[in-house]
């Protein structure tokens, strides 16, 4: 496969780390994404999916993730577990400083309601919104892929209220 540049994706695959617990929101994403050529990584919570920012050798261009993401059991998020449950925006947060040059985008059903829920006054993250048209899937990934990749970092943002010292 060929190398390609995480700050300027081309026209060939680019891909895509898919971050949901909801089985028809994978399928239908995965599906759609994969049809229109991009190669999706999938995890249903933000640990793994931080573990694939970490561990994965090739280029990850896109984070799409569940804002609400459940833990699987209770746990404190702290400086000495590296890949704990958080929500979206954490996860996003975290990703950014494990990969340079990643793109963000989260997936809720109603943006002002759970941002505003998570402590989050405003972001300028792209937001899918649910349900999810298959239509517009691709090219709503594609104009986030052009977009220059936020700049997401715990110090960029100790103004905000939506770091979460326990998930939920």
């Amino acid at each position: 496969m060929p190398t390609l540049s995480s700050s300027e994706p081309s026209t060939l695959a680019r891909t895509i780390l898919l971050v949901s617990d909801e089985a028809a929101h994978v399928h239908l994403c995965r599906s759609s994404l994969e049809e229109a050529g991009f190669i999706v990584l999938w995890t249903n919570d933000s640990s793994e999916a931080l573990k694939v920012c970490a561990r994965h050798d090739g280029p990850i261009h896109l984070l799409l993730t569940d804002l609400i993401l459940p833990p699987p059991e209770f746990q404190l998020a702290s400086a000495a577990n590296p890949f704990p449950h958080v929500n979206g925006f954490e996860l996003a947060i975290r990703a950014a400083e494990t990969r340079q040059d990643l793109r963000v985008a989260l997936v809720c059903k109603d943006p002002e309601k759970e941002l505003a829920a998570h402590g989050i006054a405003h972001t300028k993250l792209p937001v899918l919104t649910k349900p999810i048209d298959r239509q517009n899937l691709a090219s709503f990934v594609q104009d986030v892929l052009r977009q220059t990749p936020p700049m997401l970092s715990r110090s960029s943002h100790a103004g905000t209220n939506h770091e979460t010292a326990w998930f939920g």
